[in-house]
């Protein structure tokens, strides 16, 4: 169920990568027609601010990162032009094999979707997302169902259409999505814990820790100086980036 070492090799460098909303706040605000970032704006911020984006905007990172390694990817999603719209990455192995790649989702690394695979397995997996078990179960044509396993005995589900979405669709998708500002800030990201990675949360000036251990609440506090010092403690962020962009969801 492990990606081969070159989609893997190509993964790892997004490790540090958070998802969020803050960025879109922010860009949108820069008066640019334009909404969605090329590639190589969203390097330049990320060496300026640390930054990196949305889910749109990590997918079309990466799937850059892949055509440059000579892996070939293509995005999918759905709900796009909704508030509900989200996007993500398949890459073939060198077989043909599918893995489903979702940083939007900050998983830990990508998954083999291929049913008919020999290396495929319908049990319960651990390490491949955080804070919860992962089942790949085969769905209709071209569809996989994950089902999340929390530790409390809670399963959620997900299904994925595998079917590649065209780069004009895609991109009209995303344009949608950064022009779409929802009130309440979100921030996700992937922290050591212990033994394991975990998936820190801020979400409507809330925290929460997610860990195979279980659900752990953290800071509530509506201070943009507070939540400044602990994003950029958690990510790296700047200060000044963070306290600009947390000031657009007042």
């Amino acid at each position: 169920m492990h990606p081969s070492h070159p989609i893997l090799k190509a993964w790892k460098k997004f490790d540090s990568f958070p998802m969020e909303t803050l960025t879109k706040a922010w860009y949108f605000h820069k008066g640019t027609t334009k909404k969605q970032r090329e590639v190589s704006l969203m390097k330049e911020h990320r060496i300026h601010y640390g930054n990196t984006g949305n889910c749109f905007d990590l997918a079309l990172w990466l799937l850059d990162e892949f055509k440059q390694d000579r892996i070939k990817a293509y995005p999918i999603g759905s709900k796009f032009h909704t508030d509900e719209a989200h996007v993500a990455v398949v890459a073939l192995d060198e077989k043909g094999n599918r893995y489903l790649c979702d940083l939007g989702d900050q998983w830990l690394q990508p998954i083999l979707v291929e049913t008919n695979s020999e290396d495929y397995s319908n049990e319960k997996l651990k390490g491949f997302f955080p804070g919860a078990e992962i089942q790949v179960q085969s769905r209709h044509q071209n569809h996989i169902e994950i089902l999340y396993h929390r530790p409390n005995g809670k399963v959620s589900n997900q299904v994925f259409d595998l079917t590649p979405i065209d780069s004009d669709v895609f991109l009209q998708g995303a344009e949608y999505s950064q022009n779409l500002i929802y009130p309440k800030p979100l921030f996700e990201c992937r922290l050591p814990y212990k033994n394991e990675i975990a998936h820190w949360e801020f979400f409507n000036w809330e925290s929460f820790l997610s860990t195979s251990e279980g659900l752990y609440k953290g800071e509530q506090t509506d201070s943009i100086d507070r939540w400044v010092e602990v994003i950029h403690h958690k990510s790296g962020y700047r200060k000044e980036f963070l306290y600009e962009a947390l000031c657009r969801y007042r």
